[in-house]
């Protein structure tokens, strides 16, 4: 009768399924695919009805936190993310797994939000660089009989010592893609400079030129005039070539998602007001002019609240909702009259929003009440 071949306690096709793991993990450069991808390899492995997982955030939250196992609305329905506190809190400051047969019997376990899923048995695993603790990766309610085994626990600490590498590079990835975007833009800012200046300060002068030349020399001013006109046309031409056509940086290699998230992070870091970009798990893709819709108009709302609104929180989220996804940015500040709504529209940029929407196949709202903050919402179909 064969044996079936072992290492460390483990069977070959439980090394083929880490290895496979293992490799899924290390095939990412976003930091949230790969958190997903981590999130989805432990459950599939250890066999639970339920995994998540966190990285710190440095200020008693997260900064990252993903489930598996629940649909968007049971997530939806539970509530604001959890605090690093209590079970949670002692995955952060010991490097030791927990492994119980009821999470109630932790004595640092203290509830959970009424429409929570109820978990039994348990089983938390540190992520680690060296003595840092990067996260914490942890299952729920065993698939199999008599619950999470001390295999189940090695293979979680395999695949969390990996999962400390990927996350790592993917953050220094990321970071290395931002300055690649500072440069970018550094690029671009030069190119308007010698190609688009020049021409803009030979208008300004032969606009100069045709004023003085009106009265007393209506013939030459017209032939100043024609100049002026095909000088602002080169610079237009300019402008559309170096500006228009060029997709978003932060949409080239991270996708919308990730691109809104920064952008958020970013404006959180420099302006006043808090800013929090919140997602479903499960966005479907866009075209690229559809994705680049959202983007722009994600921006333009993001710097009207910040500019016009006086807000103090200013929350944007981006979720799928019958075959469409859709973009809102709320705002809690000033809003304004829907008596001067054409006068706020102007101000705001409104109507240029509207165009891309409609170019996209989309559908902007725009609701505000004076006192009561204002709300954009932006619908996008899915198909193509």
């Amino acid at each position: 009768m064969g044996t079936v071949a072992t290492v460390a306690g483990f069977d070959r096709d439980e090394l083929r399924e880490v290895s496979a793991a293992v490799l899924a993990v290390t095939a990412h450069l976003s930091v949230r695919d790969v958190l997903r991808t981590i999130l989805t390899s432990a459950r599939k492995l250890v066999g639970a009805r339920y995994a998540a997982l966190g990285l710190p955030d440095g200020s008693g939250g997260f900064a990252e936190f993903l489930a598996d196992g629940i649909s968007d609305e049971e997530w939806a329905a539970i509530g604001p993310l959890p605090r690093t506190h209590g079970l949670l809190a002692v995955m952060l400051c010991d490097p030791n797994p927990v492994r119980l047969t009821n999470i109630r019997d932790h004595p640092h376990f203290r509830w959970w939000p009424a429409a929570h899923p109820e978990l039994t048995d348990f089983l938390g695993m540190p992520i680690m660089d060296g003595d840092e603790f990067v996260g914490e990766v942890f299952l729920a309610n065993s698939c199999n009989p008599g619950g999470f085994t001390d295999d189940d626990e090695e293979l979680m600490r395999l695949l969390a010592a990996h999962a400390a590498i990927a996350i790592v590079n993917a953050r220094l990835y990321e970071r290395s893609r931002e300055l690649s975007i500072v440069e970018e833009r550094s690029r671009i800012a030069r190119e308007l400079h010698d190609a688009v200046t020049q021409k803009l300060f030979s208008l300004r002068l032969t606009a100069d030129a045709a004023s003085a030349l009106l009265y007393r020399d209506p013939a030459r001013a017209a032939a100043e005039l024609a100049t002026v006109r095909k000088l602002a046309a080169e610079a237009t031409e300019e402008l559309r070539a170096i500006v228009v056509d060029q997709r978003p940086a932060d949409l080239r290699g991270d996708g919308l998602d990730i691109a809104l998230r920064k952008q958020a992070e970013l404006l959180d870091r420099v302006h006043e007001p808090t800013i929090r970009y919140t997602t479903c798990q499960c966005v479907p893709p866009l075209t690229e002019a559809r994705q680049q819709a959202v983007y722009r108009i994600a921006q333009e709302a993001m710097h009207n609240a910040l500019r016009h609104a006086g807000a103090t929180r200013i929350d944007m989220s981006l979720v799928s909702h019958k075959r469409k996804v859709v973009l809102e940015v709320r705002d809690d500040g000033a809003g304004f009259d829907p008596a001067t709504a054409d006068a706020a529209g102007r101000r705001l940029g409104l109507s240029s929003m509207r165009e891309r929407a409609r170019v996209a196949g989309g559908k902007l709202d725009v609701t505000s009440e004076a006192g009561r903050g204002t709300t954009v919402r932006l619908e996008v179909p899915t198909g193509g």
